[in-house]
């Protein structure tokens, strides 16, 4: 048992091929880290959503700019997400996600300072969105070094939660907060949480551990560009990409708009709060329990079907029910289900692309679901001329009905045992002076 709490790892295949590996109990306090940095800058990117009309009076612009301390987030991410991916890959963990919380640290806590200056306090948020892709991207890498393939999906679902936790704290909290104090003081707060989970991050994480958590052979990659051309090829990562457009254009454009879509039904601000909370709670929920039924029978098309196809009666819910009650279960369904398509799915493409780096088809999931903010955009130009979503919400359900039916044709990975033969096969018939892999880190 090593200092890091090393778990002896049971299978078939790593005995066939006579290699030890390790799954050590650290890689807890590895993804407890990473999470934590994931939960600090989603509080960091949606603070200011909840509070508009009050932060517009105070830096003393309109309530349209205002919307650019979350839309610049999204802008950032487009140029910045392959590159970010390319330094995960070539560099590891330590080093992009470090420079990714240690930009967040100072931009948080620099916007905080700003004060009333709306010109700094964007300079800042800028330096805040820079560093989000390198969080974002580095999800698969991290569950890929530290976890055994069954517990991946899981890893993956639990960062999926600490990033709607963090969500959550920014649109509930914010409001309460500046009941007493100013924005610049409750930004002040904010940025100091993400410079203490910044500190956690460079004190506690690892690049790897000690022992592969998995046979030899598993995680050898190709370089970044390689692998991003092979993943450009793969017909079925290709459709996972146009599910994550419908998914996360179908969540953002809700949680957007869900104000405006319950409040022509006769809805309060805090009907519409309570909704939306529920949708929240519901992903929570379903970003743990559904990814670990898929680690657990390693199987993932499966849930991506269910996934989106059980999201379709929540948001039907949500578009055409007149009681609080059951508008507020619908919420809940359609959280549950829709949000863990995300970790699932990215497992999926990890598997489906092999040997593609993990931060590249990581980045370019990512870089889709940033992208599908456009739905939000042709969600407000759809609705009708009282606004009423009921339009643009059944058409999204008809959009997961096409996602649930494209996802049924995908074919399933193939088992990791059957990835490490194929390794070791090449590996085997490998000539001579041919290069052998490059040794991993750490």
């Amino acid at each position: 048992m090593s200092a890091m709490g090393g778990e002896p790892a049971v299978d078939a295949g790593a005995a066939t091929a006579g290699a030890a590996y390790r799954v050590y109990g650290y890689r807890w306090v590895v993804l407890g880290a990473f999470m934590f940095a994931n939960l600090a800058i989603q509080i960091l990117w949606i603070s200011y959503a909840p509070v508009t009309t009050s932060a517009a009076a105070y830096y003393g612009v309109s309530e349209s700019t205002i919307g650019w301390f979350s839309m610049v987030f999204m802008v950032a991410f487009v140029p910045l997400s392959l590159p970010a991916a390319w330094l995960i890959d070539a560099r590891g963990l330590r080093v992009a996600v470090g420079l990714g919380v240690v930009l967040m640290a100072v931009f948080g806590v620099l916007r905080g300072l700003a004060g009333a200056d709306f010109t700094l306090a964007m300079l800042a948020t800028i330096g805040i969105a820079v560093a989000q892709p390198f969080l974002l991207n580095a999800w698969t890498t991290m569950g890929s070094h530290w976890f055994p393939a069954r517990q991946r999906a899981l890893a993956v679902g639990l960062i999926t939660l600490a990033n709607l936790v963090g969500t959550g704290i920014g649109v509930a909290l914010t409001p309460l907060l500046i009941e007493s104090r100013s924005i610049a003081s409750v930004e002040l707060m904010f940025g100091v949480v993400g410079a203490v989970s910044a500190a956690a991050f460079l004190a506690l994480a690892r690049e790897r551990p000690a022992t592969p958590p998995c046979p030899p052979g598993m995680e050898e990659r190709a370089l970044m560009l390689d692998g991003l051309r092979h993943a450009l090829t793969v017909t079925p990562f290709l459709v996972y990409l146009g599910l994550v457009f419908v998914g996360m254009g179908v969540f953002n454009g809700v949680t957007t708009w869900v104000e405006q879509i319950v409040h022509p039904r006769g809805f309060s601000e805090a009907d519409a709060g309570v909704i939306g909370a529920a949708m929240l709670v519901g992903g929570l929920l379903g970003a743990v329990v559904i990814p670990a039924l898929s680690d657990r029978h390693g199987r993932r098309v499966p849930y991506l079907v269910v996934c989106f196809a059980f999201a379709i009666p929540g948001l039907l819910g949500v578009a055409l029910l007149s009681s609080l009650w059951p508008l507020i279960a619908a919420s809940l369904v359609l959280g549950f289900f829709l949000v863990p398509a995300l970790p699932v799915g990215m497992q999926y493409a990890a598997e489906i692309t092999w040997p593609t780096p993990e931060g590249t088809s990581n980045g370019l999931i990512q870089l889709f679901g940033q992208v599908a903010v456009v739905f939000v955009f042709v969600m407000s130009a759809l609705r009708s001329a009282d606004g009423s979503f009921t339009a643009p919400l059944l058409l999204a359900s008809g959009l997961l009905l096409i996602a649930a039916v494209a996802a049924s044709r995908l074919r399933e990975p193939p088992p990791a045992s059957e990835r490490t033969a194929a390794a070791g096969s090449a590996a085997g018939s490998a000539a001579p002076d041919a290069p052998l892999p490059p040794a991993p880190v750490g």
